[in-house]
């Protein structure tokens, strides 16, 4: 990420320019909507120059800088046409990225702690019977011996209903832990335009479970023991209880697949849906342009400013 910067400080250098000395977030605004933005288009010299720095921002995305995920995620899709707006936020992000670096994946080993502030549902399992054929996890018939300590999984999963004001389709943001460290995350435009937000959440906590269920079955695979079910938690109460209540009927039809694909994962036993608020909530950080205090609050739960140890140095 350093030798990114001073890549495209060299570019501003070049044309007089410089970074912003006070970038506190990735947009220089959070009311900032790149789908609303009409400055004009640029020159083909300098579309190219958007298409590098946009490929730089999701290089580090992959290294690990989660906290740029979705600004990047949003600029990306404007490649093609990208206007001057759109190459001023991406130069936004880099002088955010200076200011906030190094940054690091806190990777914590510890069991986590699930039993505060989340509501779980409370039910027996034979409640489920009445509606589906309950099976248990299918597991690989050639899958190794699992070995060492067993792990914990966690997902937080999030959506902004209606978050792009031309197309109304909603965003979709997951991230899943082992324990206490981060190893998957997801910020992506859903597909199709939901009426509510119940509708979005839906679809976002579906492509959650398939995540998870894909991830569970590579530890496996690779040897990994599961400490029982994955941990889902959603900020969503209504979206809660239709995924985690046996009883509870859907009413809106068209949900129908992502209503049923959920809820016979929790029925089979490996999945469960919880409640947590907001401003816990991880996933809010790849939906939301968020203010500078509040994205601060969620990136600190993710991220640690690295700091080298006088014994690192010789």
């Amino acid at each position: 990420v350093r030798n990114a910067l001073q890549v495209v400080e060299g570019y501003l250098a070049a044309e007089g320019c410089s970074f912003r000395n006070k970038a506190s977030c990735p947009f220089s605004s959070a009311d900032y909507k790149p789908e609303l933005d009409d400055t004009p288009l640029l020159e083909p010299e300098m579309i190219s120059r958007y298409q590098q720095l946009i490929g730089i921002l999701r290089w580090a995305c992959e290294l690990g800088r989660l906290d740029i995920l979705l600004e990047t995620g949003l600029l990306s899709a404007y490649n093609a046409a990208p206007r001057q707006g759109h190459l001023d936020q991406a130069y936004n992000i880099f002088a955010y990225l200076k200011r906030h670096t190094p940054q690091c994946i806190l990777f914590d080993p510890n069991t986590p702690d699930i039993s505060v502030d989340i509501d779980f549902k409370d039910f027996e399992d034979d409640a489920w019977f009445d509606f589906y054929e309950v099976v248990d996890e299918a597991l690989p018939s050639d899958m190794p011996s699992p070995r060492g300590e067993s792990v914990k999984m966690l997902c937080f999963v999030d959506a902004s209903h209606a978050s792009n004001r031309v197309t109304m389709r909603s965003h979709t943001g997951i991230l899943i832990k082992l324990n206490g460290a981060p190893i998957s995350w997801y910020s992506k435009r859903q597909n199709t335009v939901e009426s509510s937000t119940f509708g979005s959440e839906f679809i976002a906590l579906r492509i959650a479970a398939e995540k998870c269920q894909g991830l569970r079955y590579k530890l496996r695979m690779f040897g990994v023991p599961i400490d029982g079910p994955t941990h889902v938690f959603c900020d969503n109460q209504s979206v809660t209880n239709n995924a985690s209540i046996p009883t509870s009927l859907l009413s809106k039809k068209h949900n129908a697949i992502s209503y049923h694909k959920v809820r016979e994962s929790v029925a089979s036993g490996w999945l469960r849906v919880g409640w947590i608020q907001s401003k816990n909530n991880l996933a809010d950080l790849f939906t939301k342009v968020l203010p500078a205090f509040t994205r601060n609050n969620l990136t600190s739960k993710i991220l640690n400013r690295w700091t080298k140890k006088k014994s690192d140095v010789k």
